[in-house]
């Protein structure tokens, strides 16, 4: 059974979003220990900057090796897409720090270096569910059926 997923197309998509997020986390983790401790930024502030270069990084990544996105589409409109759901990520994922560090900042001061791949990590599921909604192409009988629909 998990040789199947592995060989289907869903589970080789969820391989290549797994590499482009495991990359994307690296970027993102030690800019946000870069921003925070080299340059003394707030660490919402540190984090949503090494999550925006992260998302840039992964929308390039996820449309060139990840989705089957639809060509025809308007670039700009997916981008766009794309974008507001990185800024829902962004949200989640600062949401997800600010409590992780309120929780466990009186026992460490730098409790962010281990809250991070947790917030992470949700993000991650909100990710790979949105844009398999929002940005993935669709079958064609898919959506020749919606397009009816909108009629």
């Amino acid at each position: 059974m998990i040789k199947k997923l592995i060989n289907s197309k869903l589970g080789q998509q969820i391989i290549k979003f797994g590499a482009v997020g495991f990359l994307c986390f690296f970027i993102e983790y030690v800019l946000l220990i870069l921003f925070k401790e080299l340059l003394g930024w707030p660490v919402i502030a540190a984090n949503t900057l090494a999550f925006t270069v992260s998302a840039i990084v992964n929308y390039i990544l996820s449309i060139l090796f990840v989705f089957d996105t639809d060509k025809k589409a308007n670039q700009g409109k997916q981008f766009a897409v794309f974008f507001i759901l990185a800024v829902g990520g962004l949200i989640l994922n600062n949401v997800v720090l600010k409590l992780g560090t309120m929780v466990l900042d009186p026992f460490w001061s730098r409790s962010y270096i281990i809250v991070k791949p947790f917030a992470t990590a949700v993000v991650m599921v909100y990710n790979f569910i949105t844009r398999k909604i929002f940005i993935e192409k669709k079958p064609e009988k898919e959506a020749a059926a919606e397009e009816k629909e909108k009629q």
